[in-house]
Formats: C-alpha cells, sequence, structure tokens
C-alpha cells in the first residue's frame, strides 16, 4: 500500500542527474507527521518542484542548444522543469479540499519528455488504502 507524500518528500526524473525535492506550501492546513500533505495538483515547477542538476534530453531546448554549441556532442543544460498536468494516478480515496491525496506510486511528466517519480513519500507512518 502506498505511503502519504507530504513536504521534503525525494523526487527523481529519468533525465535528471541529481535528485530533488517536493515541497509543499503550508497552505492546505492538513498535515501528514507534521509536515503540509501533498495533492496531485503540487506539480508547479520551480514552486513545488525543484531542478534535477543537469538535463540530458534531447527535446529540453537548452539540451538542444548546449549540444548544438558542442558540435552536436550530446551536451546536458541545467534543468527546469516542464510540468504542465498533475501528479498521476493519486489517492482514489483519500482527498484533500477536494483534490486527490499525492501517493509515492505517482508519476509526473515532464514536458522535455522526463518521468518523474518518487522516491521517499517524506514520511512512512501514514499509509493510504
Amino acid at each position: 500500500m502506498p505511503n502519504q507524500v507530504c513536504s521534503g518528500a525525494k523526487l527523481k526524473c529519468s533525465f535528471g542527474k541529481s535528485t530533488s525535492v517536493l515541497s509543499i506550501l503550508p497552505v492546505k492546513l492538513v498535515d501528514t507527521v507534521k509536515q503540509p500533505a501533498a495533492v496531485i495538483m503540487d506539480n508547479i515547477p520551480m514552486v513545488n518542484i525543484a531542478p534535477f542538476g543537469m538535463c540530458s534530453s534531447l527535446a529540453n531546448p537548452a539540451v538542444i542548444a548546449a549540444t548544438a554549441a558542442a558540435m552536436g556532442t550530446p551536451t546536458p543544460a541545467p534543468c527546469m522543469p516542464a510540468t504542465i498536468a498533475p501528479w498521476m494516478p493519486g489517492s482514489p480515496k483519500v482527498k484533500i479540499r477536494k483534490l486527490a491525496a499525492l501517493t509515492d506510486d505517482c508519476k509526473l511528466n515532464c514536458a522535455w519528455g522526463g518521468m518523474i517519480e518518487i522516491t521517499k513519500a517524506g514520511q512512512t507512518k501514514v499509509v493510504l488504502k
């Protein structure tokens, strides 16, 4: 059964060179283990999703430019997440302010082709069925 995700969860992108952290603004007034609980709409770059170091996706315009400057040699560029859709699938039963709670089995697509996964939920005491 999946764990509920909260602020401080660890994230990984399939094209990122390093891990990242999920940040949840403490405005929802719902906590899990004294940390703000996450929902599927906590997908905003630079607010909720921090960069993953260097990006190696050839769909990323910054990587395309760096690769062109290196005469065609694939060259990573600084990551700038481009997430526009919500995390999927979310908890089918637990809602926070009418939105599905985020669980550690959810995934998030980046417009540059990357798949973002939750590697650590930020807590292990609250399990959602």
